[in-house]
């Protein structure tokens, strides 16, 4: 099938297939010799940080982790405990941390063990804490990318 160029009033292409406009205003249809010109460019030249990992018998605060922009951030909680863990994010070294919500509801907040992605990040400079209150037991808590 010839290209077929996107004029107007007419800027859309029938056809049965994705297809995109070449640098030439020219629309290719998405095939195996003709890709959608996508990158992966969140996972590629990225460094991976440095995993948040440990235990913890006690409450306190534990962080910072600086995760990776654009990647999803696993948070692994196990052993016995009894207690509360939320994920909070600061953009502002630390001072002030505000708790995780989606559609402001409160969100990477756990009761028990998981194993689960908690976020993405968009912003370089923010940083992500376990806020842990126990009543009992051993954490152990794992946060990395």
């Amino acid at each position: 099938m010839p290209n077929s160029p996107i004029q107007s009033p007419a800027n859309f292409v029938p056809s049965r297939a994705a297809a995109y406009s070449d640098v030439d205003g020219t629309a290719l249809l998405v095939s195996a010799s003709n890709p959608l010109p996508v990158t992966l460019s969140a996972t590629t030249g990225t460094a991976t940080p440095s995993p948040l990992t440990g235990t913890s018998a006690v409450s306190g605060v534990l962080g910072p982790y600086q995760p990776a922009v654009g990647k999803p951030v696993i948070l692994v909680l196990s052993g016995t405990w009894t207690g509360t863990v939320k994920v909070t994010r600061s953009t502002d070294g630390g001072t002030t941390k505000t708790p995780l919500t989606v559609a402001g509801t409160a969100w990477a907040q756990f009761t028990s063990s998981c194993c689960e992605a908690v976020w993405e990040e968009s912003d370089s400079n923010a940083r992500l804490y376990l806020d842990v209150t126990l009543t009992s037991g051993t954490l152990a808590y794992r946060m990395a990318q």
